[in-house]
């Protein structure tokens, strides 16, 4: 992006906070990355995100359009009851998000979340939520499946389908449905394959059709250049009719593109997490070409956190993944490792704390 695009951007986004801290909010910050305003409320400590890409064009009138932006949101935007929050929830599928929101499973190094869906913003539900509305989280997730409109295509079938997000679709949600992925077979002419390489852009063809390999690659670019990433890998419907990775064999003509794609999206989302770790993290590295395969690799000093790796470099030796002694680190997604029996690092001590008592002899 160019130098002045950027500060184009910049001055929008100075213009809304300005606006924004005006209006009562507070902690508003500008993510240059994704270009968007992220602000909390007073009700809770996870992000509200607002998008800036609607005031971008034209530029004539933005000033009432920033101001009509603006008052459309509420300081609380979180409903007080759960019949006013059930109409507005939304699935989203994430990867690691920092903060304490309501998650869950949904594919490899993927997580479901839940999100309060506004006009101009959304707001992610945490779990501290789900006691003021007393209800529990399989019924916040039921509901926020329930509301998001499965659409159904028509009409003359076509090798490769485009869904670009407006910002209203939540496109790539879809792949949360069950059934959803497989009854687009009509329109692709085969067993379906997605891609959702960031959050405003799925792409879906047939398995057996002549445009999967460059859709990989595609993918890739995509899920590399936007700042809204989520996977490069490819996905299925299974039997049951869940949403899967895509596999390939030893001797599948994509073998050694699915494994790239696998473990791009598992080394930048180690890289994502280590980023908010406290203790010392070892970096995930991916190796290998499409000759010989990928594989990722990981130098370990026995003591920092380690991710989960095809094989692992301890000094001079190159261990293999399944030779390592190790137990899991309670309460981390994506998982880490130590040394099994190793002592557990004490977090560091609140300067402000009181002294501990003294010791009885």
């Amino acid at each position: 992006m160019g130098l002045l695009r950027r500060l184009s951007r910049a001055r929008l986004a100075s213009q809304v906070i300005r606006r924004m801290r005006r209006a009562g909010f507070s902690a508003v910050r500008y993510d240059a990355r994704t270009f968007q305003v992220r602000f909390t409320t007073n009700v809770q400590s996870e992000p509200t995100i607002l998008d800036l890409a609607p005031l971008l064009n034209p530029r004539k009138g933005r000033k009432k359009r920033i101001q009509a932006y603006v008052s459309g949101l509420s300081p609380d935007p979180i409903p007080a009851t759960w019949e006013l929050a059930r109409p507005l929830l939304r699935p989203v599928l994430r990867g690691a998000t920092p903060g304490n929101p309501l998650h869950r499973p949904a594919l490899p190094y993927l997580n479901e979340y839940v999100v309060i869906d506004h006009p101009e913003a959304m707001t992610y539900v945490t779990e501290s939520q789900l006691q003021t509305w007393h209800v529990r989280p399989q019924d916040v997730f039921t509901a926020a499946r329930d509301n998001l409109e499965a659409v159904t295509l028509q009409g003359t079938p076509t090798e490769v389908i485009r869904f670009v997000d407006d910002g209203d679709a939540y496109w790539t949600s879809h792949l949360l449905l069950e059934h959803w992925l497989g009854r687009l077979e009509p329109q692709v002419g085969g067993a379906p394959v997605a891609f959702a390489p960031e959050r405003g852009t799925l792409l879906i063809t047939a398995a057996g059709s002549p445009h999967l390999p460059a859709l990989f690659a595609q993918a890739e670019e995509i899920y590399a250049r936007s700042p809204r990433p989520i996977t490069p890998m490819a996905y299925v419907s299974d039997a049951q009719g869940c949403t899967v990775p895509f596999t390939a064999g030893p001797d599948h003509p994509l073998h050694h593109v699915v494994q790239r794609a696998e473990r791009i999206l598992a080394v930048q989302e180690y890289t994502r997490q280590a980023a908010h770790l406290t203790e010392p993290a070892a970096e995930l590295l991916i190796a290998g070409d499409d000759a010989t395969g990928w594989r990722t690799t990981v130098v370990w000093d026995e003591k920092s956190l380690l991710p989960t790796a095809d094989e692992v470099r301890i000094g001079d030796r190159t261990v293999p993944w399944p030779d390592l002694d190790l137990e899991p680190v309670p309460d981390l997604e994506p998982i880490r490792w130590r040394a099994a029996g190793a002592p557990r690092s004490r977090p560091p001590r609140d300067p402000h704390a009181p002294p501990p008592p003294p010791r009885s002899r």
